[in-house]
C-alpha cells in the first residue's frame, strides 16, 4: 500500500481546514475531527462551555461547503413539528401543503439539544439515521450532504433532559473544544476586533464535490487485523467490570468509518492502528454507561477507555 500523492481530493481537504481555521483559531484537531464526521456521513455532539466557538465552527463548515445552514435553538416548549415541518391546509387549493422545518438544510446546528423534551429530541432520530423525515405518513428526503452538529452545556443541569442512549448512539463523534491558550486568545482579540471573519470566508468546495469526497473516503483500505482490533476494543468495553452498558456494534462501525475518513484526511489510502487509537475516545465516550458503584469510586469513562486501549493488543501492520 502506498501513501496517496497530494492530489485534488487531498488539496480540497487542506483548503477546507485552512478556511475554517480563519475563524476558529488553534483548534485544528477539532476541525479535522469535525471533517471526519462530515466525510463519514456522521454527526457530532459538541459538549463544552459557552463562548468557545461551537456555533462559529458549524457556521464556518456550512460556508466552506457552500451549503444551507440552519440553527435550531432547543427549548423546553419546542415541538417535533418545529424541527421537521408541518402540513398546513391551503384554503385556496383545498389541499394540505408541507412546509419544511429547519432540519431541511445541509448543515444543522442543534443548539442546546438537552434543553428540550425527549419527544422533540426523538424527532431528530430518523433525520440523523435515515437522512429523511416522515410527517403525516409521508417521507421527505433531506438535502445531501446532511450534517448535524448538536451542542450541550455540561455545566447547566437545571431544566435539561439528558439525551437517551438511542440518540447518543446516533452521533458518530463527541468532541470538546476547550479554552484557547493565552496566545490563541490574543489572536482572537486581534482578528475579531474590527470585523467578523465568518462573513469573509467563501465556499472552497461545492456540495457535489463534498459528496465525491465522501465516496472516496469509503474506499480507504482497512486490513483484517485492523478490523479485528476495532471489534476487540468494542468488545472489551462490554466485558469491563465497571461498565453497565458498553459499545454497541453500531459504535464499532462508527469507529471503522471514522478511521477511514481520518486516514483519507491525512493523505493515506489505508488505516493504521494510530488512526483507531486517536479516535477511540471520541467515538466511544458517549456510548458507555458506567455502573453506579464505579462512578462512586471515582471511575470516569475517559480513564476506562485509556485502560481498554492499553490492554488491547495492537496489530502489527
Amino acid at each position: 500500500m502506498n501513501v496517496l500523492k497530494v492530489d485534488q481530493p487531498h488539496q480540497a481537504i487542506e483548503k477546507l481546514i485552512a478556511n475554517i481555521e480563519k475563524v476558529l483559531i488553534g483548534k485544528k484537531q477539532t476541525i479535522e475531527l469535525s471533517l471526519v464526521a462530515l466525510l463519514a456521513k456522521g454527526h457530532v455532539l459538541l459538549e463544552d462551555v459557552p463562548g468557545v466557538g461551537k456555533t462559529m465552527l458549524v457556521r464556518a463548515i456550512a460556508r466552506s461547503i457552500g451549503g444551507d445552514f440552519k440553527r435550531i435553538q432547543f427549548t423546553p416548549d419546542l415541538l417535533p413539528t418545529d424541527v421537521t415541518g408541518v402540513s398546513i391546509f391551503n384554503q385556496r387549493t383545498m389541499e394540505f401543503e408541507f412546509r419544511q422545518g429547519p432540519i431541511f438544510a445541509h448543515v444543522v446546528l442543534a443548539d442546546e439539544i438537552n434543553r428540550t423534551s425527549p419527544k422533540t429530541q426523538s424527532a431528530m432520530l430518523e433525520a440523523m439515521e435515515e437522512h429523511s423525515v416522515t410527517v403525516d405518513g409521508v417521507t421527505y428526503q433531506l438535502p445531501q450532504p446532511f450534517f448535524v452538529m448538536a451542542t450541550q452545556n455540561p455545566l447547566e443541569y437545571e431544566g435539561t433532559f439528558p439525551l437517551p442512549e438511542a440518540q447518543l448512539d446516533r452521533f458518530l463523534l463527541q468532541l470538546r473544544l476547550g479554552y484557547p491558550s493565552i496566545q490563541e486568545e490574543m489572536s482572537i482579540l486581534t482578528r475579531f476586533s474590527s470585523e467578523q471573519p465568518i462573513e469573509m470566508i467563501d465556499a472552497v468546495v461545492s456540495a457535489d464535490e463534498l459528496r465525491s469526497l465522501q465516496i472516496e473516503a469509503t474506499k480507504i483500505k482497512v486490513s483484517e487485523s485492523i478490523k479485528e482490533y476495532i471489534v476487540r476494543l468494542g468488545q472489551n468495553t462490554r466485558e469491563h467490570a465497571n461498565v453497565y452498558l458498553g459499545v454497541s456494534p453500531r459504535g464499532s462501525l462508527a469507529l471503522y468509518r471514522a478511521a477511514q475518513a481520518l486516514a483519507f484526511i491525512r493523505g493515506r489510502d489505508f488505516v493504521i492502528p494510530d488512526d483507531v487509537k486517536e479516535l477511540v475516545p471520541h467515538t466511544f465516550r458517549h456510548r458507555i454507561i458506567l455502573k453506579p458503584e464505579a462512578r462512586l469510586e471515582g471511575e470516569t469513562v475517559d480513564r476506562l477507555l485509556s485502560t481498554v486501549l492499553q490492554s488491547t493488543r495492537v496489530p502489527i501492520t
